[in-house]
């Protein structure tokens, strides 16, 4: 096993119960958040444990600045993967619902920026795996204890001064990955302002996806080489909401062979925390 983007449901039934593989339920639900977990002791993959979005893949201790769910410490993340069983030798797998959004590619992500290489998003999620009739469990597990001890790898993450640096220039090298309405601050839901970032261009996280699945990396390279230009992926910046559904992107990208794009990890909710920020609405 090296699977480092996406792994399909049938192989990833092939491989269950090998030593080196652990399987990790990320599905959250933003509007009630104890549904993910509720919803994995009723039934998930074979030997999955859980990783819950606001509790084990956020910092809620954190100021605004940080967004609606800060990054956590290294520290702490790497007490999660202990209690996971996962150590740097384990390839890893994560899944949530359906699309990886809720929030399987925030902890692909935040592996990733501990340095692990082999970790992967079940594509389809739990909705993919049932629907193909492949085995669940309610079982709960009680992995052994992992070894972990990294920390995270600032090159991958953009910083607020750093946005704000870039605001200057051409527009395009920031990406957005929130619903189309909401980046022109048509609506606005969760946070106190509508609008986004100037300079940013809209990449809805869905448009990475046909039928509940990622599209072909060939398609999504076509699509991504075309909002870059001239641009290296490593110029581009991703953000969202909130740092989650922007992982989606950076998940996409890595599918598509276009690694290297970082998260601005505060996103929209840590931007607006100062209203003397810029703000920008329609296309």
């Amino acid at each position: 096993m090296n699977w480092q983007a996406l792994v399909s449901p049938e192989d990833l039934a092939a491989a269950l119960g090998r030593a080196e593989l652990v399987v990790v339920d990320c599905r959250h639900v933003l509007a009630d958040a104890d549904a993910g977990e509720r919803a994995w002791r009723e039934s998930h993959v074979p030997g999955a444990s859980h990783a819950h979005l606001d509790r084990d893949l956020s910092d809620h201790g954190k100021p605004a600045a940080f967004g609606r769910h800060p990054l956590p410490d290294a520290a702490a993340f790497n007490a999660l993967l202990v209690r996971l069983g996962i150590t740097p030798a384990h390839q890893v797998v994560a899944y949530d619902a359906g699309d990886g959004a809720m929030a399987a590619a925030r902890f692909w992500w935040l592996l990733r920026l501990a340095g692990h290489v082999r970790v992967a998003v079940l594509d389809g999620g739990f909705a993919a795996w049932t629907a193909k009739g492949l085995p669940v469990d309610a079982n709960l597990p009680t992995p052994a204890p992992g070894r972990y001890s990294a920390g995270f790898d600032p090159s991958q993450v953009a910083t607020t001064d750093e946005v704000l640096g870039r605001l200057p220039g051409p527009a395009g090298w920031l990406l957005d990955a929130r619903a189309p309405e909401r980046f022109r601050g048509e609506v606005e839901p969760l946070d106190p302002v509508a609008g986004h970032i100037p300079g940013a261009v809209n990449r809805p996280f869905g448009a990475n996806l046909s039928g509940g699945r990622f599209k072909p990396a060939e398609v999504l390279a076509a699509e991504f080489r075309a909002l870059l230009g001239a641009r290296s992926p490593s110029e581009l910046v991703l953000s969202c909401g909130s740092g989650v559904t922007a992982c989606h992107n950076a998940l996409a990208m890595a599918h598509a062979g276009l690694p290297g794009a970082r998260v601005y990890a505060p996103s929209w909710s840590g931007w607006v925390s100062d209203r003397a920020r810029p703000v920008a609405t329609g296309d």
